[in-house]
């Protein structure tokens, strides 16, 4: 099968971007200054991504709202106009098949779907869609993405834009110009723990503002290797490492994105019996206590002096100097200041459960 490009693959090539096959495109891993510059920049000033292989899905009509409550996990209907929240889109055996950004308008919802999981995605809520007086549609060729994070995010953007960004509360959104585009989506949102925005908009003018964004130098292009390094700081969970389709939102510690009182959604039946009978495995985050090399995913987890579980993320987290990462144990050994280990290459090395975030921000 043939990687798809973003609007901006340009654009990373000519910066020297590393490009890598990633979800089905070919995308910039990093550019010549490196992942901790780019990570650094994210934390200090300010980082630009490019996230246009992110999918999107339109759903229109009377009952869009019923449809996207049925097949995501938190509550859309509490959301107000203008309100973005995060969610789970689960199985009938109550597992991840994704998780997902949901967005209401006045008069429809949007979904935002990780790359690798778009076609499954739409084919697996796409069965649900006649029950309800709705229309789904797969608009995600006709979005590009664009993540401005950091703490000077805001005062950059608002050199371009007509939009009133202090109005924008966290997990808000408006509609607004940027630059000379309009009809930008201008969400305070992000997945780095910074303060920060996306935009959607139209691809044919992702060049433009990637120029307009950038123009003044204080802006750092960054790649998916800081992107992972700035989520795993905060324990921000990554499709295909900390949750799939072989763990419920209760194993991973995502139990605020279940609203299980909203009514019957896919999976609600094997949630309800996991919440009452308990789960076997939690999802823990965890801080090296020993100098060690970096942990790594699939490094097996060690406690009372046997192997109990297994890291499913983890790095050398530049802004902390110090190896993090997140696994799953039994729930006994998942208590927040329990010691544990981690093995690697052959070692054991001292840890703590911690409390996620593991990076403390304000």
């Amino acid at each position: 099968m043939s990687l798809k490009r973003t609007p901006l693959y340009d654009i990373h090539v000519a910066l020297g971007g590393k490009i890598v096959p990633f979800a089905g495109f070919e995308m910039p891993v990093q550019y010549p200054t490196g992942i901790t510059a780019e990570h650094n920049a994210v934390r200090k000033a300010a980082g630009l991504f490019d996230v246009s292989h992110m999918g999107e899905f339109l759903i229109t009509g009377p009952q869009s709202v019923e449809f996207v409550n049925a097949v995501t996990t938190n509550n859309v209907a509490a959301l107000e106009i203008g309100q973005v929240h995060y969610s789970g889109i689960l199985n009938e055996r109550g597992t991840f098949e994704d998780d997902c950004l949901v967005y209401r308008f006045k008069d429809h919802v949007m979904m935002v779907v990780n790359a690798s999981n778009k076609d499954k995605d739409f084919a697996h809520i796409s069965q649900q869609v006649s029950r309800f007086d709705c229309k789904l549609e797969d608009i995600s060729d006709d979005v590009a993405l664009l993540a401005l994070q950091g703490p000077n995010a805001q005062a950059i953007l608002s050199r371009h834009t007509d939009a009133n960004l202090d109005a924008i509360k966290y997990y808000y959104f408006t509609q607004g110009t940027v630059g000379n585009v309009k009809n930008v989506i201008i969400s305070r949102t992000g997945y780095t723990g910074e303060d920060g925005f996306e935009l959607y908009f139209d691809p044919a003018h992702a060049e433009s503002l990637w120029r307009l964004l950038t123009a003044h130098g204080d802006v750092t292009a960054a790649g998916l290797g800081c992107r992972d390094s700035l989520r795993l700081e905060m324990g921000m969970a990554l499709y295909g490492n900390d949750i799939d389709d072989t763990v419920t939102p209760w194993e991973a510690n995502l139990n605020w994105l279940v609203k299980m009182k909203k009514g019957d959604f896919t999976g609600r039946a094997v949630l309800a019996d996991q919440k009452a009978n308990g789960v076997r495995k939690k999802l823990i985050a965890f801080k090296m206590t020993d100098k060690s090399p970096p942990p790594r995913p699939h490094y097996a987890i060690w406690a009372g002096g046997s192997a109990v579980g297994e890291v499913v993320s983890g790095t050398q987290s530049p802004s902390l100097n110090n190896g993090i990462g997140m696994g799953y144990v039994p729930p006994p050994c998942a208590e927040i200041g329990g010691k544990i280990e981690i093995e690697i290459r052959g070692r054991r090395f001292a840890a703590e459960v911690v409390k996620k975030p593991i990076l403390k921000r304000a």
